[in-house]
C-alpha cells in the first residue's frame, strides 16, 4: 500500500503547478458559486473576475461595471470635447464672416438700420392687406344679412366668409411676427456690433482672420 500511495501523492503533487496554471481567472457567478477557468468562464460574464497568477495569487481585478463606467465616462468626456471644438470653428467662422462684412461700427448701425427699415415696409403692406380683409368681411357680412329670415345663402358667399376668415387670421399672425422681428434684429446686431469691437482691439480681428 505504501508504495501505492508514495506514487499518489507525487501525481498529486505534480498536476498542483497545473492546476495553479489553469485557474487564470476566478468569480463568485450570480448563483453564488465559484468558477475558475484559464479562460474567463461564461459563468462569469458580466461579474467581478479576479485574474490569478500561476501560484494563485490575485494580480488583477477586472470589474465590468466599472468599465462599462469609464467608457461611458470616455466616451462623455469626447462628446464634450466635440461640441466645444465644434462651437470654437463656429465662433471662428462667425468672426471671419463678420470682418469680412463690416469694415467700422458705422457699418453694423447702416445694416441695422436697413433691416428694421425693411421689417417696417413688410409691416405696413401687412397691416394694408389685414385692413382690406377687414373691410372685406364686412362686405361680406351685409351680404349675408340679406339673407336672415329669407332663403339659404348661396354657398359660395359661405365659403367667401369662409376664406376671408382664414386669410384674415393668417395676415394677422404674420403680423404679429414681424412686429416681434424687431426685438431680434436689433439683438442680432447689438451681439454683432459688440463681438466686432472685441475682435478689433487687442489683435483679435488678425486672429480671427487665421
Amino acid at each position: 500500500m505504501a508504495p501505492k500511495l508514495a506514487v499518489l501523492a507525487a501525481a498529486a503533487l505534480a498536476a498542483a503547478p497545473l492546476a495553479a496554471e489553469a485557474q487564470s481567472y476566478r468569480c463568485v457567478g450570480a448563483d453564488g458559486k465559484k468558477y475558475y477557468g484559464q479562460t474567463i468562464p461564461r459563468q462569469c460574464i458580466g461579474q467581478p473576475i479576479e485574474q490569478l497568477s500561476p501560484q494563485g495569487v490575485v494580480i488583477r481585478r477586472i470589474d465590468p461595471q466599472a468599465t462599462a463606467a469609464e467608457r461611458a465616462a470616455k466616451q462623455a468626456e469626447e462628446e464634450r470635447r466635440k461640441k466645444e471644438a465644434a462651437a470654437a470653428k463656429e465662433d471662428r467662422r462667425r468672426a471671419q464672416a463678420l470682418l469680412a462684412t463690416y469694415t467700422s461700427e458705422k457699418d453694423i448701425e447702416q445694416a441695422r438700420a436697413r433691416s428694421l427699415e425693411d421689417n417696417q415696409k413688410q409691416v405696413k403692406e401687412i397691416e394694408a392687406r389685414v385692413g382690406s380683409l377687414h373691410k372685406r368681411r364686412a362686405d361680406l357680412e351685409k351680404e349675408m344679412e340679406f339673407f336672415q329670415g329669407k332663403n339659404k345663402p348661396p354657398a359660395k358667399l359661405e365659403q367667401d366668409i369662409k376664406n376671408n376668415e382664414i386669410d384674415l387670421k393668417a395676415q394677422e399672425t404674420l403680423l404679429a411676427a414681424k412686429k416681434r422681428e424687431v426685438e431680434s434684429i436689433n439683438t442680432r446686431y447689438d451681439e454683432d456690433k459688440k463681438l466686432y469691437i472685441e475682435l478689433t482691439r487687442g489683435g483679435a480681428a488678425a486672429e480671427a482672420r487665421k
